[in-house]
């Protein structure tokens, strides 16, 4: 058995406190305006309202995760299109469905307005009249607004939202903010209700942080449990192997990703994003009768084929996202799990995280002689269940993992398997994963 460790390059961050600490709980615990009239007759207050816009070139990764978390918080989150079109094309080929036009959400009071990042994306924010003076009349309120990524410089340092005030955004971007901001290399960054954050690898912690920010510490650790997230940010991460073998591959690394109604968007957008990063030549494919799915947390998603024409193709890798009613539909199509027998009988290379491990493969003796991981509430499902503490398991030709906050070690570890560590450890940096 060898454990491979992903080592941190000489970057050099000011972290904040992690969201359990009691600093950063005072910071966030500054009171909010509320969008919702209270009354007497509510058994309880009306949720959270949350503007998230997006545009072509928006980074998927950021933008997902945040709606993710909030939606899994029991905030209303509205997904905005700054184009035309509710169709995004977002970076690294990810195609988006928003739930409505900025145009649309103009009147609504929101109590928290997040940017993500992503190029041209961010410019395409900053350029939309509508949500330049949305966001301002949030500023002016004293409400909560935030950015990630080239966001906080490109948007928000443009509109002069970040005078006077601490703030952080992706490395390369820093020297763009304004002469007036106060800059900080911060991973999550809070100057009283404006929040900024580094880039895809910042993602999970902003967005636990505006959970915390809207709901206060304890739904925020309610919230980060369940996503298996790591115990300290930023730092060197590892994946556990067993019976290694050579991952390899010929001219381009082919690699099918199926989604379906009820996939776990962040698992699902994180695996995409990274791996077509590295170069591979990712196929998203529906389960579905239709190309467009409805995710976990209710993000629309549109895969790039259906399964039927995906069966057709040769792949070095497949790779199955988790989301239980998702895991659940690719257990029940039988051309999946066929071609996913052909893939493990050929000693070709297959994978699954959070729900799929055990409620696809191992329900259909996929697991068979392997050893696994698996999300921490299914791992009783394991019929081996001697190596499923681990949180990325690489057993020969199978790679497993645990849930959406293991799904970015997830990832890297493919890409360290396939091209080395170098290369992995690259891709965490641009990622600001490490």
């Amino acid at each position: 058995m060898a454990t491979r460790h992903l080592l941190p390059l000489p970057f050099v961050y000011k972290t904040l406190p992690r969201f359990r600490s009691k600093s950063t709980a005072t910071a966030l615990r500054r009171p909010l305006r509320s969008s919702s009239s209270s009354s007497p007759m509510a058994s309880s207050p009306a949720p959270k309202k949350v503007l998230v816009p997006i545009a072509h070139g928006t980074e998927p990764i950021e933008a997902v995760i945040t709606i993710d978390v909030l939606r899994r918080a029991g905030a209303d989150v509205s997904v905005a299109s700054a184009e035309k079109d509710l169709r995004v094309d977002a970076c690294w080929g990810v195609k988006l469905v928003a739930d409505a036009l900025i145009s649309d959400v103009a009147s609504t009071t929101f109590d928290l307005i997040s940017l993500p990042g992503g190029l041209p994306g961010s410019v395409t924010l900053r350029d939309c009249g509508a949500l330049e003076s949305i966001v301002k009349k949030q500023a002016e309120e004293g409400g909560l607004y935030a950015a990630i990524c080239a966001a906080p410089a490109v948007a928000l340092g443009s509109w002069g939202l970040l005078k006077g005030l601490k703030a952080t955004c992706y490395p390369s971007f820093m020297d763009k903010l304004p002469s007036d901001v106060i800059l900080v290399e911060s991973r999550v960054q809070i100057d009283g209700r404006v929040v900024t954050s580094r880039g895809p690898g910042t993602a999970l912690e902003y967005s636990v942080a505006l959970a915390e920010k809207l709901y206060g510490k304890e739904k925020a650790d309610e919230v980060a449990g369940p996503m298996v997230l790591r115990d300290q940010h930023g730092v060197e991460f590892s994946f556990t192997e067993i019976n290694p073998i050579p991952w390899k591959f010929d001219s381009t690394l082919q690699i099918l990703v199926p989604i379906a109604n009820g996939t776990e968007e962040m698992e699902a957008t994180m695996i995409i994003d990274i791996l077509r990063r590295a170069k591979a030549n990712v196929v998203v494919a529906s389960v579905e009768d239709e190309l467009e799915i409805v995710a976990s947390r209710k993000v629309k998603l549109i895969a790039d084929m259906l399964l039927d024409e995906a069966v057709k193709l040769q792949y070095d890798l497949i790779l199955l996202p988790g989301g239980l009613p998702g895991a659940q539909a690719f257990s029940n199509s039988e051309k999946l799990i066929n071609l996913l027998r052909k893939q493990a009988e050929s000693g070709k290379l297959y994978g699954a995280i959070c729900a799929s491990p055990a409620i696809v493969l191992e329900a259909h003796g996929l697991l068979k002689g392997k050893k696994a991981t698996a999300y921490p509430a299914l791992c009783d499902k394991l019929t081996d269940q001697s190596y499923s503490e681990n949180r990325v398991l690489v057993d020969g030709n199978l790679i497993t993992s645990r849930g959406p906050g293991t799904s970015m070690e997830f990832a890297l570890a493919i890409v360290e398997k396939f091209f080395g560590r170098q290369n992995a450890l690259d891709l965490a940096k641009t990622l600001v994963f490490i």
